[in-house]
This record gives structure tokens, C-alpha cells and sequence, in this order.
């Protein structure tokens, strides 16, 4: 396994930040060719994926937990109602 070195964590850095500015500028020369009605439908698009993607995930997260405090309610109420087993 090699070192990290302070060069090594430098150059990568220095890559990431290349490729971000890469497809900042790909994605700017894609905006500029857009026609007007391509770029509103885009914006639209992307607000409406920005909106309900984090609902969506909230509302799996909240019922995700509901079951399993529904569920820890069921095995609770199942273990106190039958008697204990007897080992012979």
C-alpha cells in the first residue's frame, strides 16, 4: 500500500477540481444553445424534482418508522399476552 503524501492528496484535489469546472462549463455551453421554451421546461423540471425528491424521501423515512414502532407495539403486546413456556 503507498503513502499518502500532501503532493498525492494535492493532485487530487487539483483533478476534482478540473472536472468540476469541466461540467460547469459543459453545462453552461448546454444552457446557452437551449431555445427559451427548452430552458423554461428545464428550470420547471428541476424545480419540481428539487421539490418532491426530498418529500418523497421524508414521507418513506416517516412511514419506515411508523411500521416499526407499529411493529414493536404487535411483538410487545404478543409477548406479555401469552404465558411464559415451560422446559421440561
Amino acid at each position: 500500500m503507498s503513502k499518502i503524501t500532501r503532493q498525492g492528496v494535492l493532485d487530487v484535489l487539483n483533478e476534482v477540481g478540473t472536472a468540476f469546472l469541466n461540467t460547469a462549463r459543459y453545462g453552461a455551453r448546454t444552457l446557452q444553445r437551449m431555445s427559451w421554451p427548452a430552458l423554461l421546461v428545464a428550470c420547471i423540471l428541476m424545480a419540481m424534482i428539487l421539490t418532491l425528491l426530498p418529500l418523497a424521501l421524508l414521507l418513506f423515512a416517516a412511514l419506515l418508522l411508523l411500521k416499526l414502532a407499529v411493529g414493536a407495539c404487535i411483538l410487545e403486546r404478543r409477548s406479555k399476552a401469552r404465558p411464559p413456556e415451560r422446559h421440561s
